[in-house]
């Protein structure tokens, strides 16, 4: 169902779907009730926490959640053509996935988020930036606003680019 996208790296990581919608409605309506009512419900919370910049779109045949190429021309450093992503929403087969970038590369952030999850009593089953549920009871949606307001985009480009420098790449302005 998924293949490795080409480039992934350290700044991100995503698995591309084969969804082909071209819009967040037309891949919300192509998913079973049970998966289209879960995945709304934390869409509707990343939206409603969504620092101003960010933009909603279809990417890697997911609901991502961007930097603007109007914010940040360089983009994806792995595909200049894609928006610097921030955060995605998808399903796969057996789970659901929400894909937070704004976790990966930055440990601080990681932390807070770990403890504050694991503060609710639900089990987290995360690998590094990648938060898997069956669903939505096992998701503490007032985490996942809080970890989505966490970042205003310009603290993030910043992240991205002392990530990128770090790594003896190039930061891109």
């Amino acid at each position: 169902m998924t293949t490795p996208v080409a480039g992934a790296s350290a700044v991100g990581y995503f698995l591309r779907m084969t969804n082909k919608a071209q819009t967040v409605s037309e891949y919300l309506q192509s998913l079973p009730p049970d998966r289209r009512a879960a995945l709304s419900a934390v869409r509707k919370v990343v939206l409603d926490n969504l620092p101003e910049g960010y933009a909603e779109c279809m990417q890697y045949g997911m609901i991502s959640y961007v930097v603007p190429h109007s914010l940040y021309p360089a983009g994806y450093h792995c595909n200049p053509a894609q928006a610097l992503t921030y955060a995605s929403l998808g399903w796969q087969k057996h789970y659901m996935a929400l894909y937070l970038m704004c976790v990966y590369g930055h440990t601080e952030t990681a932390e807070w988020f770990r403890k504050a999850w694991q503060a609710t009593g639900k089990k987290l089953d995360m690998g590094k930036a990648c938060v898997r549920f069956k669903k939505l009871e096992d998701v503490p949606l007032d985490v996942i606003g809080k970890v989505i307001a966490r970042t205003p985009v310009k603290q993030y480009i910043a992240i991205i680019e002392k990530v990128l420098q770090g790594r003896g790449k190039r930061g891109r302005k």
